[in-house]
């Protein structure tokens, strides 16, 4: 086994064929955050983004940040896995999350370690991300041979018809930034477009739930009144302007890279929710969409109940 040293020389060594110092320092800029913000909200079209291609997927980059992500969990998170057994082993099926932790997704690549981990690489997931992605080249390029895809009816549809997993965060901007004392609350925040994908496709739903994630920051305000004072939902597309306690910037504005806090994390995979009676008709329905979306909140809100009773802040279970 390899000394803590040697683990993190070997994994500078397979990042030359990836990425380079110069651009791990401006990955983690608080300047370049914000100016692939201000990207994003100069854009006067979509003429930038490159088609959704699931061949652009790179299996030994995803082996080089599950590694990464494996070592952090096990020595800086103390991460728990529960429910791997829920997960298909094959065809398509869409994993739906709470969301936690701001900008720093913790909780979508430990999502995907643990199906890495108990698949390997030939069970492939697609993570569903935010058009601001696409308006960032260094970010846009690693998340494409992450396997993501952009975050639309139209990506989700091409992973579930390869057969492989979707991950999706509905709830996205307005769960991510809710309070830290709303932290153990699902808030998928009404959007039901995952819902008219899985019955379109065909598709079981598999919650995934993490705690301990949303307290690597603290949240003290998500902004909504702030952002539509400032209607960033029409040039920024997003409903928040959070102000947020973190290291190492301390009071700030949640959008900047930070360093996560310490807190034990644990991330739960529920049995896979399905509904054969449905056809693809029946996703255009508002009432089927209406209770089959209450079915998956429920489920997931019942999962996160379970792993937060008793958990102390940071610290996790007794």
């Amino acid at each position: 086994m390899l000394s803590i040293t040697g683990f993190w020389r070997d994994i500078a060594r397979r990042a030359g064929g990836f990425i380079s110092p110069a651009e791990v320092l401006r990955l983690v800029s608080p300047v370049k955050a914000l100016s692939s913000v201000l990207a994003y909200v100069s854009r006067t079209s979509e003429a930038g983004f490159v088609p959704d291609d699931l061949e652009r997927r790179d299996p030994e980059f995803i082996r080089w940040v599950m590694d990464m992500s494996r070592w952090l969990g096990e020595h800086y998170f103390r991460l728990r896995f529960e429910g791997l057994e829920h997960i298909p082993g094959d065809g398509p099926a869409l994993m739906v999350g709470n969301h936690n932790g701001g900008i720093m997704p913790m909780d979508a690549f430990f999502t995907v370690l643990g199906v890495w981990d108990r698949f390997g690489p030939g069970r492939v997931v697609h993570p569903l991300v935010h058009d601001l992605i696409a308006h960032d080249p260094l970010a846009h390029r690693l998340a494409v041979r992450g396997g993501a895809l952009r975050a639309s009816q139209g990506g989700g549809e091409k992973a579930l018809r390869a057969g492989h997993l979707a991950l999706v965060y509905p709830g996205a901007d307005l769960e991510t930034y809710r309070p830290f004392w709303q932290r153990h609350r699902v808030e998928l925040a009404g959007r039901q477009g995952f819902v008219k994908l899985a019955i379109r496709e065909g598709a079981p739903v598999v919650p995934v739930v993490s705690v301990g994630t949303h307290e690597q920051l603290i949240v003290l305000a998500r902004g909504d009144g702030l952002a539509k004072l400032l209607r960033t939902e029409k040039w920024l597309r997003t409903r928040v302007v959070p102000i947020v306690v973190c290291v190492p910037w301390g009071l700030t504005i949640g959008l900047l890279p930070y360093v996560p806090l310490p807190a034990q994390t644990t991330i739960a995979y529920g049995a896979p929710i399905r509904w054969p009676g449905l056809r693809p008709a029946d996703a255009d329905d508002p009432a089927v969409l209406t209770r089959c979306y209450a079915e998956v909140v429920g489920a997931m809100q019942a999962l996160l109940d379970r792993l937060s009773a008793g958990r102390r802040p940071w610290f996790g279970k007794p």
